[in-house]
């Protein structure tokens, strides 16, 4: 495995998972000389499978990882650090990121860095996250092979997942104080046919999720839905002045068509740089993130 040395890099990459590694291919095959910094927490590491993404269905994502990063390493213009990066500055026309104690250097910067889900503090939900407790249908709604689903409210967003879930499976929506459905909700939910369960929930438990209620009652699912909140996983956008957006389950960075910040040279990717993510997006997002910066090297020079 080849190690980073002392260079001034064409392009620096914060992210290892999908989306830095997309845009690092695309980067490699172009012969242009890449650094991939990564912390290895790729958000999806809970999960025992992947899905959804065209020919890696049902595999597991560190599996889909691994063979994604040494088909790259295969590239002598690419060098990987395992390390958390801590700082990033630009400097005249240049990007330094500060990395396991040493300052790198790179015309162009692309952040790939993902997002952190915050959970609703409900005692057993969190150590579930990925096996029985779920964000996106798309995702992991097929395998519950239509029994029972639960869609946990956080907001009068969860709406959306509770009208979507009955596709999946027979669904109940539990409201748990979150917010109270109107009387044109209350008809959408009973024409999708999804139940609602008002009483709050005191844990969940079971080898699944089993829905413990206050009353006493216990529901057990073969899957629990819920929006999290997301928030950056990395400083480093910020640190640089990057514009941010609110989306609907927290702010993601501003880019355009290409991918590009609204700070010039810094790119961004990924489940940071959109308002949603899966897999696939991913993929495609750092893809247009590699050959946008590739061409803005060619085509736009510094003043």
């Amino acid at each position: 495995m080849k190690t980073e040395t002392r260079m001034i890099h064409d392009v620096i990459i914060v992210g290892g998972s999908y989306a830095g590694l997309a845009a690092a291919l695309q980067l490699a095959r172009a012969r242009r000389k890449v650094l991939v910094i990564d912390g290895g927490s790729p958000r999806n590491r809970f999960a025992k499978s992947s899905h959804g993404f065209l020919g890696q269905d049902g595999r597991a994502p560190g599996d889909i990882l691994a063979d994604a990063r040494a088909q790259l390493m295969a590239y002598p213009t690419v060098n990987w650090l395992d390390a958390n990066a801590d700082k990033a500055s630009a400097i005249g026309h240049d990007f330094h990121v500060t990395a396991a104690g040493k300052d790198h250097e790179a015309q162009r910067l692309i952040l790939a860095t993902g997002v952190c889900d915050e959970l609703p503090a409900i005692p057993g939900l969190a150590e579930r996250w990925g096996v029985a407790v779920f964000h996106c249908p798309y995702c992991h709604g097929y395998e519950l092979d239509q029994g029972s689903i639960g869609v946990l409210a956080t907001s009068e967003g969860s709406m959306h997942h509770a009208l979507m879930l009955p596709d999946w499976g027979e669904t109940i929506f539990f409201l748990n104080g979150a917010f109270t459905p109107d009387e044109e909700q209350a008809a959408e939910l009973k024409r999708r046919g999804a139940k609602v369960e008002t009483t709050r929930i005191r844990r969940i438990s079971g080898e699944r999720a089993d829905v413990e209620l206050e009353d006493g009652r216990v529901i057990s699912l073969c899957g629990l839905f819920t929006l999290t909140r997301t928030s950056m996983a990395s400083p480093l956008a910020e640190q640089l002045g990057c514009a941010f957006e609110e989306g609907p389950l927290g702010p993601y960075i501003q880019t355009n068509e290409f991918k590009e910040t609204s700070v010039q040279g810094v790119y961004a990717c990924g489940d940071a740089a959109r308002p949603a993510g899966a897999v696939a997006l991913a993929v495609g997002d750092g893809t247009l993130a590699g050959t946008g910066v590739h061409q803005s090297i060619i085509f736009h020079r510094d003043p």
